[in-house]
């Protein structure tokens, strides 16, 4: 018997979206449709699946989404020569840059070329400012669909300890803020352990909540939680296999064994993905809202 909750992404998505349609349908009444621009360099298979994803559901939300393709080879200049054409296009609210970019390109230099009001990622300087003190414009994607995982599954962090596995701007600092801000369902005592942590097992074994985005696959074992704990597993990791695709996506935390003393786990796929690409719309939406 199955003595624990599945944490699901694709439930909680499907919640958001038919919240989100309502705002959709009043910027339609001010003639306004929300519109992404999405810039893929290179052709890496991760990324074309998210573009791909993303791209089906904004059409479904009858909003606007456009991709720049551009070579693996383009030139740095020539990528900040699109972007700031993007960041005078009113018919953009919101410009994502799909990461990991090739190595002749800065990274730091592209995401401080976008407009912090078009940052719907909320990686440019302004916005991780914004969120650190408490004062967010917008969350990057990931950490906020987490953040609204828990909420609707009434899991309040306060006085809880959450321990996350990750430091990355992305997913790991961002949730570390998330979680310990003094706000309503947050609260938490959060540590950040990473590849510098040593005898990370002494921490993951105290934690109430665990967010797992290593990127390591089955890094996680039953030994390393206690029992009770509530796993949110970021990891999508590819395991070669015998089966017809070749491989099978797994997490960061090993499920045939968290599972037989977690409280609550998200699954993967079908956690926190979903959430990533319905965070992404809200986030285009409140840059439309803000446009206006």
């Amino acid at each position: 018997m199955k003595n624990y909750t599945v944490l699901s992404g694709k439930e909680v998505s499907e919640y958001v979206y038919s919240q989100l349609k309502i705002r959709v349908e009043l910027l339609k009444n001010k003639n306004i449709q929300p519109g992404l621009a999405a810039i893929l360099v290179g052709d890496n298979p991760a990324s074309k699946i998210y573009i791909k994803m993303k791209t089906k559901k904004f059409h479904e939300m009858g909003l606007k989404t456009e991709t720049f393709r551009m070579p693996i080879d383009v030139g740095q200049n020539q990528l900040l020569k699109l972007i700031k054409k993007i960041n005078n296009d009113a018919n953009f609210h919101g410009i994502l840059v799909q990461l990991p970019l090739p190595e002749q390109i800065d990274s730091k230099t592209i995401i401080n070329s976008i407009l912090p009001s078009k940052d719907v990622d909320g990686f440019h300087p302004e916005n991780a400012g914004l969120l650190s003190i408490g004062t967010p414009r917008f969350v990057p994607c990931t950490p906020k669909g987490i953040m609204r995982m828990l909420e609707y599954y009434d899991i309040d962090l306060n006085g809880k300890h959450v321990v996350v596995l990750g430091r990355s701007n992305i997913v790991g600092r961002p949730i570390s803020i998330l979680t310990s801000l003094k706000s309503e369902g947050a609260n938490s005592t959060t540590t950040i352990c990473h590849s510098g942590s040593v005898n990370i097992e002494k921490f993951t074994k105290n934690a109430d909540i665990i967010i797992a985005a290593l990127g390591v696959p089955n890094f996680l074992k039953k030994n390393m939680v206690k029992q009770g704990v509530i796993i949110i597993d970021v990891g999508i990791n590819r395991i070669d296999d015998n089966s017809e695709k070749g491989y099978k996506l797994v997490g960061d935390a090993y499920w045939d064994e968290v599972t037989q003393v977690s409280k609550a786990v998200t699954p993967v796929p079908g956690g926190v993905g979903p959430m990533t690409i319905a965070m992404l719309i809200e986030n285009t939406i409140e840059a439309a809202e803000n446009f206006q």
